[in-house]
């Protein structure tokens, strides 16, 4: 990919979640004038109701034979961790088929190795985003695992060792943590994490990118890209248009929506996830993370957030409340001082889930278009730094080495 004859001078980026709006930030500390469209509007999605986990620990690749056995086990019960309702769609069981063929060890260490690449600057892009003005700051704190069956930690244990993140974790009592029930056994904490409130971050985000110039506008839902002379034009569904030198698809879920048209055919699927807020007895001091019940908890509003499970359905889906009692139910026995039946912001919503768990990111089939998208699980943690890196292949015309593993058109 040779350099670029001249730096853009004007970007769309089409999606106002964290990847997006990181993306925006990213290029308007290059120059490039940015305008933001969005369906909804600002941390409407994933961005707003995920755990707010910063945690390049437990930042892996989702297809693993752990994965794949325990899925299996319980693929079409509710209550579950991983969930696919019984539906006739062709098209979700070949991706399913895909994702399975992908859970092998050795698949897992070479997509390992690509994401240890991000995950190893993804907090210095958030210190640079902070440094930047985004008012936001994010919350240096232990992921305390906890697990009932000391066995259990085994598999934690070993998924590190694999990783080759040199992860610094110590066996603990988990006195320090109220949360823990009589019935917690054995806790790993695990060091050099972070959390934050997503929602005030992404909107944060937001606001630094408008005061810096650029655009933000909520109720824009992309219908198609085309290319016009120099340009690159997204059309709305209601006729509408911007356009700009350059374009960037962050449209998480719904990325295959527009990814097609510009020749990306890695297929992404709506994984979604579930999460709710209780009043708790206590403080929460650190984020609280159950790997056998697949539930992770993180102080929240003076609260608890409570996040889990993993559902294949259409992106739009309504919330089944099924699934929000079944986290409920796996979490109770390990946690008290928890007010469960004080439940509020009760939410669904889609994680842009990859065949092979890898994000998609950088340049499509279509000169001027690019694609960023595909993280999965770990969109808040590897935003900010997905974004820096995008914006750098935007402007220079030149792909870094980290994001060659994460081509769309792979």
């Amino acid at each position: 990919m040779g350099a670029a004859a001249s730096a853009p001078r004007t970007a769309v980026v089409v999606g106002a979640g964290v990847v997006g709006l990181s993306t925006a930030w990213f290029l308007q500390e290059r120059g490039v004038e940015v305008t933001v469209v969005d369906r909804r509007g600002v941390a409407s999605g994933a961005s707003w109701g995920n755990a707010g986990y910063l945690s390049p620990a437990f930042c892996v690749p989702l297809p693993e034979p752990e994965v794949l056995r325990d899925g299996l086990r319980s693929l079409f019960d509710p209550a579950a961790p991983l969930f696919v309702p019984k539906t006739v769609d062709p098209g979700l069981w070949r991706f399913l088929a895909g994702f399975a063929r992908r859970c092998t060890r050795g698949r897992w260490r070479r997509s390992m190795r690509a994401l240890a690449e991000l995950n190893a600057d993804c907090l210095d892009a958030f210190d640079e985003l902070t440094r930047g003005g985004v008012d936001a700051p994010t919350r240096a704190a232990p992921v305390v695992a906890a697990f009932e069956d000391p066995a259990q930690s085994t598999g934690l244990r070993e998924e590190f060792a694999r990783a080759g993140q040199g992860t610094r974790y110590r066996e603990s009592d988990g006195g320090d943590v109220p949360q823990l029930s009589s019935r917690v056994r054995t806790v790993l904490r695990v060091e050099d994490q972070r959390h934050v409130d997503p929602g005030e971050f992404t909107r944060a985000l937001a606001a630094a990118v408008q005061e810096r110039g650029g655009t933000i506008q909520a109720g824009f839902t992309a219908r198609d890209v085309v290319r016009d002379g120099g340009r690159v034009l997204v059309r709305s569904d209601r006729g509408e248009h911007v356009s700009g030198e350059n374009v960037v698809l962050a449209t998480g879920a719904w990325l295959p929506e527009l990814a097609a048209s510009v020749g990306v055919r890695r297929d992404v699927r709506a994984g979604r996830g579930y999460s709710f807020t209780v009043p708790t007895e206590e403080t929460v001091p650190c984020p609280i993370y159950l790997p056998a019940a697949r539930v992770a908890c993180t102080p929240y509003q003076g609260a608890l957030r409570v996040a889990g499970t993993m559902e294949f359905r259409k992106p739009d889906a309504a919330l089944d409340r099924a699934r929000i009692e079944a986290i409920v139910r796996s979490a109770r026995p390990l946690l008290r001082g928890v007010d469960w039946d004080a439940r509020r912001d009760e939410w669904v919503g889609p994680r842009p889930v990859t065949v092979d768990g890898l994000p998609l990111i950088g340049a499509s089939a279509m000169p001027g278009v690019h694609v960023a998208g595909g993280h999965g699980m770990w969109g808040l943690t590897l935003g900010p730094i997905t974004g820096r890196l995008l914006s750098e292949q935007i402007v220079t015309g030149e792909r870094p080495a980290a994001l060659k593993p994460f081509s769309p058109l792979r």
